[in-house]
This record gives structure tokens, C-alpha cells and sequence, in this order.
């Protein structure tokens, strides 16, 4: 796909070290069952650093699984299973700055996602701030939004701003979740 440098470890220890030393990457594919603890952490703990492009590549399709990796920071959610065409598309979404489930686990995003402080429902979204959000759903950048709504990437951001301040979180993955479980997108 493109790569030019390629980082493997084996342990959240050694993710950790590669991270640190290498600083923010393009791409991070983490498992989420490490020998010696849990991607999750990791997942966090990089996000935090300021590494934007964090994918879980895993086997379980435990739905606790899958909503905390989104919840952790994670854009996208892909499984082991998966044919590779999945694992590509995945990827890919996640490069151009959109989100992504594989499809076997997206529906559970749909339920019992909830935000502390707030009340979770997208009542109050504006049509045009359900249309930015259905094609973020669908695995769009902010730029293809932009394209297909005849909007400026700015003012997509703008959108997606409002609409992370209606729900309580700024994590589109989440956003989506918080959405589809109350049936304003697909």
C-alpha cells in the first residue's frame, strides 16, 4: 500500500519503545491481544501522544471489544477474518482521515455507546449535519464530504464540530455509533 517504513513488535513494551522513538507515524495497525498487556492501552496512550491514524486489526467480535477500541481512539476496527479486500478498503478509509468497522462488527457500534455528561441523541442535528454525518458513516474524509455536498473541507470540520458538541464527543467513530443507535443514519 505505499509504505516506506514499517515498524513490528511483538509486545505492548515493545510498541511502546518503536512509538516513542519514531514519534507519530502515517499508520498504526495494533492487535489487541498482546502478550503483555492490551492494545487498548496502547490505543489510548498513542492518541494521546498525537498519533491520528490508529487501526485494530483483531480476531474477537466481542462487541466490548469493538466499542472500546472506538472509544479508546481507534478509526477503524478490522478483523483477522476478514478477506483482505475488507482489511485493504479498511485501511484505505483510515488513510484518507475517515472511520471504519468491518462489516460484520459495525452493527454493534449501533448499541450501547453512551457518553458520560450527556444525553447522547442527535435530535437536535440540522439536516445538512446528518447528511456530513451519514457519509462519515459511510467512510468518507472530510475532503470527499466536501466534494459531495459541495462544501469546503473547512466547513465539513465546522459541521462535524457541531455536531461532536450536540453529542458529547469529538470521535467521529463515535458520533456514528451514537447516530445509528437512534436511527438518524444508516
Amino acid at each position: 500500500m505505499g509504505a516506506g517504513t514499517v515498524h513490528e513488535a511483538a509486545s505492548v513494551t515493545a510498541a511502546r519503545a518503536r512509538a516513542h522513538a519514531a514519534g507519530p507515524c502515517d499508520l498504526v495497525i495494533l492487535d489487541l491481544t498482546l502478550p503483555d498487556g492490551s492494545g487498548l492501552d496502547l490505543v489510548s496512550e498513542l492518541r494521546s501522544l498525537g498519533w491520528n491514524r490508529l487501526v485494530v486489526l483483531a480476531s474477537s467480535d466481542d462487541p466490548y471489544a469493538v466499542r472500546s477500541a472506538f472509544q479508546a481512539g481507534a478509526q477503524a476496527y478490522l478483523l483477522k477474518s476478514a478477506a483482505p479486500s475488507v482489511v485493504t478498503d479498511g485501511v484505505k478509509r483510515v488513510l484518507d482521515g475517515g472511520v471504519y468497522a468491518d462489516p460484520t462488527v459495525a452493527p454493534l457500534l449501533a448499541t450501547g455507546s453512551r457518553v458520560p455528561g450527556t444525553d447522547n441523541t442527535p435530535r437536535e442535528l440540522s439536516a445538512r449535519e446528518v447528511e456530513v454525518l451519514q457519509l462519515v458513516a459511510d467512510g468518507q474524509s472530510n475532503k470527499e464530504i466536501g466534494e459531495a455536498l459541495n462544501l469546503s473541507a473547512l466547513t465539513v470540520k465546522s459541521h462535524l464540530s457541531r455536531i461532536g458538541r450536540k453529542l458529547g464527543t469529538g470521535d467521529r467513530a463515535q458520533m456514528v455509533a451514537l447516530a445509528m443507535r437512534a436511527g438518524v443514519i444508516r
